[in-house]
């Protein structure tokens, strides 16, 4: 009886060299996907939170606006300042009631916002005294309102923060002078235009005279803001309506609103 050999066969060098090639493409291509899939994760989160932060400047200082100029109705003969005062490319400084601008590094602008605040109008604090935007209680000129209310004073302006080195929008409550505190991170930019009674267009802060901050019916408002780098230029459309390259690798948007001043009574002020 004849037995059959049975002949054991490996994989010759090309079979294991076309194996080999074959699960690198593999590889490469999972690797590729999941590196696709993570930037495109990572710039939609960034884009989300490059819109959150415009959003939510927009909402704080728009609220602002609104009140800018109101008086209690149990207030009377309250002579204050104009509701309004602005900076272009520069942020508020000095006494409340006679503001000056120190420019910024960077082209955006400020401003000064000024209402008579009380219990219903602003947050009471722990001692149930008005509040500015930051929370603290306002004391000055109580005498003055017979104790029914106090003026407020918030300011508005972005800069780059000293300790983060990330752009912040910034407000400074007169519920304590010199106390700037950030509100929003990665604000840019602010840019304010102002429209008079009877105007036909928005004009500058620089162009306003003292005796027309009175007169503001309404603010154009636009804050640009700045996302985490992305390793590519970005185009984007700043607040002057300007297509730009980023030249740092970040991605940038701008948010615009127009607010009117709905306590405007030009008589009164």
């Amino acid at each position: 009886m004849m037995q059959r050999k049975v002949i054991a066969r490996g994989h010759t060098l090309v079979e294991f060299v076309i194996a080999i090639a074959l699960g690198l493409v593999v590889t490469a291509g999972a690797v590729s996907l999941y590196t696709t899939q993570r930037s495109v994760f990572e710039r939609a989160g960034d884009a989300m939170r490059i819109r959150e932060a415009g959003l939510t400047a927009l909402t704080l200082m728009g609220q602002q606006l609104q009140m800018a100029g109101f008086v209690p109705a149990d207030v009377a003969g309250f002579n204050n300042p104009p509701p309004l005062f602005g900076c272009s490319g520069g942020r508020p400084t000095g006494a409340d009631d006679s503001v000056a601008c120190e420019a910024l590094p960077s082209p955006s602008d400020g401003i000064v916002v000024r209402y008579v605040g009380d219990n219903v109008s602003t947050w009471p604090s722990a001692t149930g005294q008005s509040t500015d935007c930051l929370g603290q209680a306002v004391t000055n000129s109580s005498a003055a309102l017979g104790g029914q209310g106090v003026l407020v004073v918030n300011r508005y302006f972005a800069r780059v923060s000293a300790s983060t080195g990330e752009p912040e929008l910034y407000c400074e409550g007169n519920g304590k002078a010199g106390s700037a505190q950030p509100l929003v991170e990665g604000v840019e930019r602010v840019r304010f235009k102002y429209w008079l009674a009877g105007g036909l267009t928005a004009i500058d802060a620089a162009v306003v005279t003292a005796g027309q901050w009175a007169k503001i019916v309404a603010v154009d408002l636009c804050v640009l803001v700045r996302g985490a780098p992305q390793g590519r230029r970005v185009r984007y459309v700043d607040c002057d309506g300007v297509s730009a390259l980023g030249a740092d690798m970040r991605a940038r948007q701008a948010f615009w609103r127009r607010v009117a001043l709905r306590n405007h009574a030009e008589d009164s002020l």
